[in-house]
């Protein structure tokens, strides 16, 4: 496993614009995230929030419980419709704010295949966090991640339109 990034692809059971609609609108992105924001989307923006557990599954909500009301921030990098979404933010919320000043870039790449849509999140920058941090941060992560790929799908399921 790499040190500087985690890379998760799921084809996901939906047409691309409606995985694009899941990832790009800030109120359906908090929704199965599990985080309440500020504003829309828009390349060069802030975009301030708040963890607030997931509505798509009791179990991941349980685990996201402990965290809720803990400050998010995410600055925009790029928003490619159909494409790509981009965004930096502190890569560990538990830390009490020791890693804020270090920032990972996050991005959703999207690509039609056949029967919907593979959806690749990779999430960059590791190696800037300090040493006594980063196995643990990347490993929560790195969980965190793989629980997001099954919260969208199942999002997707739940809400097709």
């Amino acid at each position: 496993m790499s040190t500087d990034r985690i890379e998760k692809t799921v084809v996901l059971q939906a047409p691309l614009e409606r995985v694009w609609r899941a990832i790009s609108d800030a109120r359906e992105f908090g929704s199965w995230f599990g985080m309440a924001l500020d504003g829309p989307f828009v390349a060069g923006n802030r975009v301030v929030g708040t963890i607030a557990p997931t509505q798509v599954d009791p179990d991941v909500a349980a685990t996201q419980a402990p965290h809720a009301g803990t400050r998010v921030v995410l600055d925009v990098e790029a928003v490619e419709p159909m494409r790509r979404f981009a965004y930096r933010w502190s890569p560990d919320i538990g830390d009490g704010g020791a890693t804020h000043a270090t920032t990972t870039l996050v991005t959703f790449d999207l690509e039609p295949v056949d029967g919907g849509t593979r959806l690749t999140i990779t999430e960059s920058g590791f190696d800037a966090i300090p040493l006594e941090r980063r196995a643990t941060v990347l490993a929560g992560n790195d969980a965190g991640w793989t629980a997001q790929t099954g919260l969208i799908a199942q999002y997707l399921a739940l809400a097709p339109r």
